[in-house]
């Protein structure tokens, strides 16, 4: 699903952390070694048909890489 966050994300927690993400292995060879956490957070999202909902989103964060595969997991409205 293609969507635009507006905004910022609120209520950031982290929930895994290393080797306790299922991913770690995919995520080290594709973006790289690092400090990997899964993490979620609220965030206001612009859909591809124009359609503004809010949103509880996931991703994988490393320091120095940044936020990867953004996904938007739960509908709120």
């Amino acid at each position: 699903m293609i969507f635009e966050i507006i905004g910022r994300i609120r209520d950031v927690e982290t929930f895994a952390i290393g080797t306790s993400i299922r991913e770690i292995k995919r995520l080290q060879k594709r973006f790289g070694a690092g400090r990997w956490r899964k993490r979620k957070g609220f965030a206001t999202v612009r859909l591809s048909d124009g359609t503004i909902h809010e949103v509880e989103l996931h991703w994988y964060e490393a320091h120095g890489i940044g936020k990867k595969e953004i996904k938007i997991k739960h509908f709120l409205d």
